[in-house]
């Protein structure tokens, strides 16, 4: 990624793509969901939404929840690879959370038998590939139906990543899967197709063996709000801020600067850890043929900022414009006594 890039007006761009767009329409919720959020401690927080999934305290473990609905206009066009993304995006979310998936449910409305078949058998797949249980759903396939899809996933966390963690002085780190192809013109990576389902599940289960060696502090997914919105809100929950080296990203050969901060990767993640334990963490992706870089740090400034060369600017300032709205910056994080579940 050397080519001349117009850091000012990529930035813009990238502001105001329908994905960022979507993601700042969670404020809705976020106003009645987090309306009383003030008043909860960390442990009820993990269940409420501003992470990958919810996470409820079962006695010594987590119990995580979490569900995917997908485009419409997607679900029609692709059915197979619809009912694929949605149980992946979900196994993903589990993953970030420092989790280990074990079951969906789905609901879908069709009005093709043929499409809905297609898209089940989607579903199955990817159930069988990732190792899950796909425990059943509903089904509404009548004449004159919308096309619809929702999935929802299960998991079970020993040591949570929760964006609650978050603090100025980690290492921000991004993990990707390079070993990919793009599909078609879109910003979607994918690295599973004609990977062996071990192959798959040994390198997703890196993260939960880091969160419980306690190796990493929390993670995010790289969904389809790209690199920096993902990395937003992963910062939003506790008001943070970061600089960003957009030259350190890890990326195929050649890519495309504009593109790839767009990429909805198939296998993507950004971290936070502690100084220290950089060596092991991106030896344990390596390990897996995973790249991993270290690409900024944390601070405590509420705005993200990038650089580029000798460049600079500023993505976001979470202080003046909130992005989803789910943040706890006054939520007392100072440091608890160390837990199995928590930092």
């Amino acid at each position: 990624m050397t080519e001349v890039v117009d850091l000012a007006s990529l930035l813009e761009t990238l502001r105001n793509t329908p994905a960022m767009r979507s993601k700042q329409a969670i404020q809705q919720p976020a106003a009645v969901i987090g309306r009383t959020r003030q008043s909860f401690s960390r442990e009820q927080l993990y269940a409420l939404p501003g992470d990958d999934t919810a996470a409820i305290a079962c006695g010594d473990h987590f119990q995580l929840l979490a569900i995917e609905g997908m485009l419409p206009a997607f679900v029609e066009a692709a059915p197979w690879f619809a009912g694929w993304s949605a149980v992946m995006a979900n196994v993903s979310d589990i993953t970030a959370m420092g989790g280990r998936a074990t079951a969906v449910v789905n609901a879908y409305w069709h009005h093709d038998n043929v499409a809905s078949q297609q898209l089940l058998a989607g579903i199955r797949a990817a159930c069988e590939a990732y190792g899950l249980l796909l425990a059943g759903g509903h089904t509404s396939l009548t004449a004159g139906n919308p096309t619809a899809l929702a999935v929802a996933i299960t998991g079970i966390a020993q040591t949570l990543l929760s964006t609650l963690h978050v603090a100025p002085g980690q290492v921000i780190a991004m993990a990707v899967d390079l070993e990919g192809t793009w599909h078609a013109d879109s910003a979607y990576w994918k690295a599973f197709e004609g990977v062996p389902a071990d192959r798959l599940r040994s390198k997703l289960d890196v993260l939960p063996r880091l969160a419980e060696a306690r190796l990493l502090r929390t993670a995010k997914d790289i969904s389809n709000a790209g690199i920096l919105g993902s990395l937003l809100m992963l910062l939003e929950t506790t008001g943070c801020g970061a600089t960003v080296d957009l030259a350190a990203l890890p990326a195929p050969p050649d890519a495309d600067l504009a593109r790839w901060l767009q990429v909805f990767p198939s296998y993507g993640f950004l971290m936070t850890l502690d100084e220290r334990d950089w060596p092991q963490v991106q030896t344990a992706f390596a390990f897996e043929g995973v790249c991993c870089e270290r690409i900024g740090k944390v601070d405590a400034s509420g705005a993200l900022n990038v650089r580029l060369g000798d460049r600079h600017e500023q993505f976001w300032n979470l202080r003046a414009q909130s992005f989803t709205g789910f943040s706890y910056p006054h939520l007392d994080l100072t440091p608890l006594k160390l837990t199995q579940q928590e930092y």
